[in-house]
């Protein structure tokens, strides 16, 4: 049997994308895409269940035209050596170009306390390798290195978005080459679009794993899971294994569809891994599922297995092993 958490889920309303980071200082700190894609929001809250009606500030707004004026898309919190910086997609129309839209990877940074009253600059773009539609850039840090894991189209590899990995000069600064990681191969990647995206990195027993979202972002969408050896040359794509199967996918009976683009947390005591991921409580209907706001964020406890790897259950019920 499985049983249900202890989250008022969804733990914030129309967030997709969510990301969630709980600081030194005891606050967990939130944010996501907001409908209408023309600002970053930032909220704070001492419980996941606070940050529905938690403190919030609205950190930085689209520019009027440009490059960093369209479709601001899933915004990342990370706090890196001293300072708070967010990761986003932007894009200079809300059209697509070729069938594909046109965003570019940005920073921002604070160096004060508190990122919701602070003042943020624009570090500008984070350049990749190829100048092409790119998106959902998380960062971890690992052995006093830092890296950089993101989405990007390939115009010589068919379909939207693989996943790729560099390690950085700087928190808005690549070096080195970029690694392939993964692009979608498997059918359950392949729904609608082929998609491999929004990726998150958690650590266990010896081993780094990144998940990852696949398909179109309605009911299809669904997450897989690359794992590398801690000891392993992490940018060396042998290094990294793939699952052959999806790990989160909709669930008919708990009415969550298209679960994925998580992150990671631990619970309030500290003692329980949890993950955090949007989901819509019902198939989208009609027109494009990126114009319907019903993604919600969540909140689930999961476990890790005799092999170290995470069990995450299905939507609406904890792992049990």
């Amino acid at each position: 049997m499985t049983k249900q958490n202890n989250y008022n889920n969804p733990i914030v309303l129309e967030r997709a994308d969510p990301w969630v980071y709980k600081h030194t200082d005891g606050y967990y700190y939130f944010t996501g895409s907001v409908p209408g894609y023309q600002e970053i929001e930032v909220r704070r809250a001492k419980t996941l269940n606070e940050l529905e009606d938690g403190e919030k500030a609205s950190v930085w707004h689209a520019h009027e035209e440009g490059e960093m004026s369209k479709l601001i898309w899933a915004p990342e919190i990370h706090f890196i050596r001293g300072a708070w910086y967010i990761y986003f997609a932007a894009a200079q129309s809300d059209q697509p170009k070729n069938n594909i839209f046109q965003h570019r990877m940005y920073a921002i940074e604070c160096k004060d306390e508190n990122p919701l009253t602070g003042k943020w600059e624009e570090k500008g773009q984070v350049v990749t390798h190829i100048d092409s539609f790119c998106l959902d850039a998380t960062t971890f840090e690992h052995k006093d290195k830092l890296y950089y894991v993101w989405a990007q189209k390939d115009p010589a590899i068919p379909g939207n978005s693989n996943l790729y990995i560099s390690e950085m000069e700087n928190p808005w600064t690549l070096k080195g080459h970029a690694t392939l990681l993964t692009i979608p191969e498997y059918g359950w990647e392949k729904v609608g679009f082929l998609v491999n995206e929004g990726p998150a990195v958690v650590k266990n027993n010896g081993k780094i794993f990144i998940t990852y979202s696949a398909s179109a972002t309605d009911e299809n969408y669904v997450m897989g899971l690359l794992s590398a050896d801690e000891d392993s040359d992490l940018l060396n794509g042998y290094s990294w294994k793939k699952s052959e199967k999806p790990v989160f996918a909709s669930s008919e009976e708990n009415s969550l569809y298209g679960p994925g683009h998580n992150s990671f947390t631990k619970s309030e005591d500290g003692k329980e891994d949890v993950l955090i991921y949007h989901a819509r409580p019902e198939k989208n209907k009609e027109g494009d599922p990126l114009d319907n706001p019903n993604r919600h964020a969540n909140a689930q406890v999961f476990k890790w297995n005799d092999s170290g790897y995470p069990e995450f259950g299905v939507p609406g019920q904890d792992a049990t092993i």
